[in-house]
C-alpha cells in the first residue's frame, strides 16, 4: 500500500485518466493531488491551476441559484472528516468560465492501516440526462393535460349527448326567418360575439349551434352554460373551474366551462338570468380572455368565441338596473332575432313535417302526414310556446295515433286563439297559457307530469316565470 493519497492514485494513473467521469483526489486536509483529464476537460480548470489547493473555492463555491456554498457543509470534505461515503444527485460545479453543470457525485474515504488519509471524488455531468427529463416531464404534462382535456370534453359531450332534445333545426320560408338565416351565414365565419334574442321555444340553442357548425371552430367544442339553472354560489366553479379543496365537497380538480370551450365556442343561454354579482365576474374574463381557477392562483388564458341568448330585454334591464350597461354593449356586437312562431304562420306544415320525421324515430311511428283540419286548426293558434310548444303537443298527438295521417284532437282554449289575443299583451298571453297547463297538471310543477315538462322549460324556470306574472294557486 503507498505511504499516501497521492502515491496511491499516481500508481492508478492509467487507469483513472481513461475514465470517461471526472476524477479529483483529495488530501486529509482537502487539498487537491489528483485531476484527470475528463475532469479537466468538464470544468475548464487545468490540473496545474488548482493541485495542492483548496478546489472547493473553485469549482463549489455556490449552490445553482447563486446562494453560497461553505466548504464545511461540502459534502466531499465532510467525508474527509468523517470517512463516510456519499452520493450526491441534485447539485452543480461550477466552470472556470463562470457557468455551472448539473453534477452527480460520489466521494468515497481513503484509509491507510485503518487510518483516514483522503477522499476521492468521482462525478459525471448529467446536463444531457436532466435535459432529457425535462423534455420527457414536459411531453408527460401534456400528454396528461390533453387526456384530461378530453376526459372532460368527452364527459360534457356525453352529457349533452344523454339530454333530450326534439329540435326542428332552422327551416322556414318567412322572409323574416329567412332574413335570418342569412344573417347566420354572414356572422358565423367570423368570432364576433353573437347576441341571440327570442322568445321562449323559438330555437335559440338550435340558431347557436349552427353558427358554430358554420364557424371555423367547428373541429372544437360548443360548450353550453344555462346561466338561469346554476345558482350564485356555484356559477364561478361551473365556469371557471375549482382546484382540489377549494371548497367542501370539491375533491377533486375540475375545469370550468370556459377553460372546456377553449379553442371552441361558449354558448351562455339565459343570459338576462345572471345576478350583478355573477355579470361582473363574466365581464371581466370576456374582457381578458384570461381566468383564474377557484382556489387556484395560476392565470389560465383562453381563446373562444361568445353566442349568448335569452329572451328578456336586455337594454330594458340595463335602465331598470338590472343589468350591466357595459356587459350589454360586450355582447350585443351582432343581435339576431329570431321571429316567433305567430308571427311565420306559414312554416307551420314544414316545421310539422320536420318533426313528425323525427318523431317516427324516436316513437317507432309511422306517420305519413297530418290532415288539412288539423293544420288549420295549428294555424289558428297563437303559440306563447313557438317550436317547443309545437314539439310537444306533435308529440302527444304521435303517441296516441293509431293511424298513418295524424289528426289533432286536442282542444285548443278560445282565448288563446290568435283572433281573439291580437290585442292583448304577450305577457298576459303568456301568464293565461301557463295558468292553464297548471290547472291542467293540478298545479304539478315539476316531475315527468309537470307543467314544466309540458312547456318544455326546466322547474327553475318556470317558478321563476310564475312568480314574475305573479302566478299562485288560489
Amino acid at each position: 500500500m503507498p505511504d499516501n493519497i497521492e502515491q496511491f492514485l499516481v500508481s492508478s494513473n492509467l487507469l483513472l485518466n481513461a475514465v470517461g467521469e471526472g476524477i479529483y483526489g483529495f488530501d486529509i486536509n482537502g487539498n487537491a493531488v489528483f485531476i484527470n483529464p475528463a475532469a479537466e476537460q468538464m470544468t475548464g480548470w487545468k490540473a496545474k491551476e488548482l493541485l495542492g489547493k483548496n478546489i472547493h473555492e473553485y469549482h463549489h463555491h455556490s449552490h445553482e441559484n447563486g446562494d453560497p456554498y461553505p466548504s464545511h457543509e461540502c459534502h466531499i470534505y465532510n467525508t474527509m472528516r468523517d470517512g463516510i461515503e456519499r452520493k450526491i444527485t441534485n447539485e452543480v460545479f461550477w466552470r472556470k468560465d463562470g457557468s455551472s453543470f448539473p453534477v452527480e457525485y460520489t466521494s468515497t474515504p481513503v484509509y491507510k492501516q485503518d487510518e483516514l488519509i483522503g477522499a476521492v471524488a468521482i462525478f459525471r455531468d448529467v446536463s444531457q440526462q436532466r435535459l432529457a427529463d425535462n423534455n420527457l416531464r414536459a411531453a408527460l404534462k401534456k400528454v396528461q393535460d390533453l387526456t384530461e382535456k378530453l376526459q372532460d370534453e368527452n364527459s360534457y359531450l356525453q352529457d349533452e349527448i344523454n339530454k333530450t332534445w326534439n329540435g326542428s333545426g332552422l327551416e322556414g320560408n318567412n322572409l323574416a326567418y329567412r332574413q335570418m338565416l342569412q344573417q347566420i351565414k354572414l356572422v358565423a365565419k367570423t368570432d364576433s360575439t353573437v347576441l341571440v334574442l327570442g322568445e321562449n321555444g323559438t330555437g335559440k340553442e338550435v340558431v347557436a349551434r349552427n353558427l358554430h357548425q358554420l364557424s371555423q371552430r367547428c373541429s372544437s367544442p360548443l360548450v353550453k352554460v344555462n346561466c338561469a339553472v346554476i345558482s350564485a354560489n356555484l356559477l364561478e366553479s361551473e365556469l371557471f373551474g375549482h382546484e382540489r379543496g377549494a371548497f367542501t365537497g370539491a375533491n377533486e380538480r375540475r375545469k370550468g366551462r370556459f377553460e372546456l370551450a377553449d379553442k371552441g365556442t361558449l354558448f351562455l343561454d339565459e343570459i338576462g338570468e345572471l345576478s350583478l354579482e355573477a355579470q361582473s365576474k363574466l365581464l371581466r374574463v370576456l374582457q381578458e380572455r384570461e381566468l383564474e381557477r377557484v382556489g387556484g392562483s395560476k392565470t389560465i388564458k383562453v381563446d373562444i368565441r361568445i353566442i349568448v341568448a335569452t329572451n328578456r330585454d336586455l337594454f330594458a334591464m340595463v335602465e331598470q338596473g338590472l343589468f350591466r350597461m357595459d356587459l350589454y354593449y360586450r355582447l350585443n356586437v351582432f343581435p339576431i332575432y329570431i321571429p316567433a312562431l305567430r308571427q311565420r304562420i306559414e312554416d307551420i306544415p314544414l316545421l310539422c313535417h320536420g318533426i313528425l320525421k323525427q318523431l317516427n324515430n324516436k316513437l317507432n311511428k309511422n306517420i305519413q302526414g297530418i290532415n288539412k283540419r288539423s293544420l288549420a286548426k295549428l294555424a289558428s293558434y297563437h303559440w306563447p310556446g313557438n317550436i317547443r310548444e309545437l314539439q310537444n303537443i306533435l308529440e302527444r298527438e304521435v303517441i296516441l295515433s293509431t293511424s298513418e295521417l295524424l289528426n289533432i284532437q286536442q282542444t285548443f282554449s278560445k282565448s288563446h286563439q290568435v283572433t281573439n289575443t291580437s290585442q292583448k299583451p304577450l305577457a298576459d298571453i303568456e301568464k293565461a297559457y301557463i295558468i292553464e297547463i297548471l290547472n291542467n297538471c293540478h298545479w304539478r310543477v315539476g316531475g315527468d307530469n309537470g307543467a314544466a315538462k309540458i312547456l318544455g322549460m326546466p322547474d327553475s324556470t318556470l317558478r321563476s316565470r310564475m312568480k314574475k306574472l305573479n302566478i299562485s294557486r288560489r
